[in-house]
Parts: structure tokens; C-alpha cells; sequence
């Protein structure tokens, strides 16, 4: 087993209890996890020593919500949006078409190009939905592409109803056939309660199914109107209930009493200009919050965590180190992980190393590619900016 010494770090966020962020410190990664953590003056010798120079050495982020398995894109609508057109669930349908007739070489190679995008800004961990084939086969292919890529795969089979199927007959699809060719290439199932998409009736009847064959339970829910999303899915134990645009004191309380996490997804709002989610309530009542990409091509074409980082300061009152708290030990607690998120003995090897000297320039220099390298179980998966000058 070889050791590896990360020395030279001005800035290292842990997430340790007693000492969340170190200055001066140094890292020992073997054999893909955390092995040692201290100031950089009492580092133990290791096989390979890598010296960061000052830089900032922040976990790898953990993106809780994505949809990567699509074809096509949706710019005109997006462009759209921008001269004033709403947005609306069915937007959702058009992807569905050009990803059904995408061959599974172009829907692994989609995939394979937005997850090289998420590692080279910090990424490490990712979930990722199925929800853009709404047919059995085109669903179990989806899954059985995600999990060329991740362990946290999602069956979103309750996407949308498909055009032409009955909403009824659709739900049995859902709780049936297909969750049983689904079920064994995913760990989750989630549904969208939403005007548009499912009542929380049909919600409840495929949640409670995805748990009856063992799958853990997410919910898309609040994201376009107020409802009943939220309150449903920590009734249910869900693991996260993601978007929480529109809450009322009882789902912020709710959510404060639970243990489901509030995922947010900031880059929706960027591009579907609704409110942004109140970050700050939710904080402030005692809620887990997690921030992740929503990467989709309809409403949150991005891959990027720092955008989101960034947003989430600007716009959803959180201060730098909470919006980074979210997007890491957040995420972990959105997916039920205590192995990624943090940087404490016995954590994953997953880090990123900044260009900067500190993980506030993430919030502070918005559109600038800070990450300089990323190491996933302690191998590079990324190298540019200050660490790839020798």
C-alpha cells in the first residue's frame, strides 16, 4: 500500500468538529482514503510527496442530483425563456423523443463527456436519474448506462406521463413492469410531485413501491408552485426531497424535524428565472440543506458545482463556507454517505485543490475555473490551472 503526503496547504477543509478548516496543514492519502490529517510542521513521511504550494484543498464536491442520460438539447428553449415564455414541466417530453431514439453508444458517450465536465471542477461523487426513456426498456437502459458511471443511480421512471398514456394506467407501469427491470441497476426511485407531472396520490403509490423492492426514496417536489411534495416525502423517511423553491412554515418545519435532506438546485432558477429558494430559512431552522447541478438540458444546462456555490451565496443568503458545507457533507447526507463530503481520518481520497488560497474565492471569482486538480480515491482525475505548471 502506498502512501501519498499533500503538504503546503493554506487553506484545508475537513469538516472535522473541532477544526472544520486548518491552515498550514497536510493530508496522507493511501490506499483511496484520508490516513492521516495535520499541521503541514508534524506530517508523517509517505511514499509520494505533493506539495500545493498554498492552495486551498477542499472534499470533492457531491452532486445529489443530475439527469446525464439524454440526447439532444434544448437550447431554443431556453432562448425562449430568456425573451419571457414560462417555464413548464413539459418541456420534459422533448428530451424523452431525441433520448429514445439515441442509440446507447451516444447516450454512454453524453454521459461520459458531462461527468469529464463535474470531475474537472471538483466533482467526485454524482447521482444520476434516469426519467428521459419513460418506457420500460428505455428506462432500464438509461440505469443500466448511469451505472457504467456511479453508484447513485435513480429510477425517475414518474418523470412525466409520457404523451399519449393514461395517468392512472402510466402509475401502474411505473410500480410495476418497469420498476421490476429497473429496480436492479438503481439505488433510488423518485418521483415528481408537481402540477403537471403527479399528484401527491400517485406520488405516494410509487415511492411506497420503489421502497417495497428495496430502493432508497428521493422526491422532485415545490419547484414550479407550493404543494404537498415536501411534507409527503418526509412523511415517507425520503433520503432528500429536491428543489423547495415554494415552502410554507409547515414544510420548513417539516424538514427542520426530519431527516430528509432539502436539496437545492440554484442553476434552475438561473435558467428558469423563478424565485430563488431561501437558503437562509431553511438554515436557520435546522434543516439539512444539500446544493447540487440539476444538470439537464432543459432547466439547468450546467455541470458546475462552483456556479451553483456561487449562486447560492448571491442569491439564497449563504455564506461561502455554508454554501460549500452543502455542496459536500450536504450531498453525503442527500445519498446516506458518510465515506465522501468531508476530509476526517477514514473519508474517501476525493479533494479538490483550488488555484486560489482559499475556498471562498469559489464564491468570489464566479465563472473562473479555480480547480486545479481532482483526486478521486487519491488518483488525479483532473489537472489545469496552477498545479499543472511544474
Amino acid at each position: 500500500m502506498s502512501s501519498r503526503l499533500l503538504t503546503g496547504i493554506g487553506e484545508l477543509v475537513t469538516w472535522d468538529e473541532e477544526r472544520p478548516v486548518r491552515h498550514d496543514a497536510a493530508l496522507v492519502l493511501a490506499d483511496g482514503a484520508v490516513t492521516w490529517v495535520g499541521d503541514a510542521a508534524e506530517a508523517p513521511a509517505a511514499d509520494d510527496v505533493l506539495d500545493v504550494d498554498g492552495a486551498a484543498v477542499v472534499p470533492g464536491f457531491v452532486d445529489s442530483h443530475s439527469h446525464l442520460v439524454f440526447a439532444g438539447d434544448r437550447a431554443a428553449e431556453f432562448e425562449a425563456r430568456m425573451a419571457g415564455r414560462p417555464y413548464a414541466a413539459g418541456g420534459i417530453r422533448t428530451t424523452v423523443a431525441a433520448t429514445r431514439a439515441a442509440g446507447d453508444a451516444d447516450l454512454d458517450a453524453n454521459v461520459t463527456r458531462l461527468v469529464e465536465e463535474m470531475r474537472c471542477q471538483g466533482t467526485t461523487t454524482v447521482e444520476i436519474k434516469s426519467g428521459y426513456g419513460l418506457t420500460v426498456d428505455d428506462e432500464a437502459r438509461s440505469l443500466a448506462i448511469a451505472a457504467r458511471h456511479t453508484d447513485e443511480t435513480t429510477y425517475l421512471g414518474a418523470h412525466v406521463v409520457p404523451d399519449g398514456a393514461q395517468p392512472e394506467a402510466y402509475v401502474a407501469l411505473v410500480t410495476g413492469a418497469m420498476l421490476d427491470a429497473c429496480a436492479p441497476h438503481a439505488r433510488w426511485i423518485d418521483v415528481f410531485c408537481e402540477d403537471g407531472a403527479f399528484g401527491v396520490d400517485a406520488a405516494r403509490a410509487v415511492l411506497t413501491a420503489g421502497r417495497d423492492a428495496g430502493l432508497g426514496m428521493r422526491v422532485h417536489a415545490n419547484q414550479l408552485s407550493y404543494g404537498p411534495g415536501v411534507r409527503l416525502a418526509c412523511e415517507l423517511g425520503a433520503a432528500a426531497v429536491d428543489h423547495c423553491t415554494y415552502l410554507t412554515d409547515d414544510d420548513v418545519d417539516a424538514l427542520a424535524a426530519s431527516d430528509t435532506v432539502a436539496g437545492l438546485l440554484p442553476g434552475v432558477e438561473f435558467s428558469t428565472r423563478h424565485p430563488y429558494p431561501d437558503a437562509r430559512r431553511l438554515l436557520d431552522a435546522g434543516a439539512t440543506v444539500a446544493l447540487a447541478s440539476d444538470c439537464n438540458p432543459g432547466s439547468s444546462y450546467t455541470s458546475s458545482i462552483p456556479l451553483c456555490l456561487a449562486l447560492a451565496v448571491r442569491e439564497m443568503g449563504m455564506t461561502p463556507y455554508e454554501a460549500l458545507r452543502a455542496a459536500t457533507l450536504g450531498g453525503a447526507a442527500s445519498l446516506r454517505r458518510d465515506d465522501v463530503g468531508h476530509l476526517r481520518v477514514g473519508a474517501r481520497a476525493d479533494l479538490a485543490i483550488l488555484d486560489a488560497p482559499s475556498a471562498v474565492h469559489l464564491a468570489y471569482r464566479p465563472g473562473v475555473p479555480l480547480v486545479a486538480r481532482t483526486l478521486v480515491g487519491g488518483r488525479s482525475s483532473a489537472l489545469t490551472g496552477a498545479a499543472a505548471r511544474p
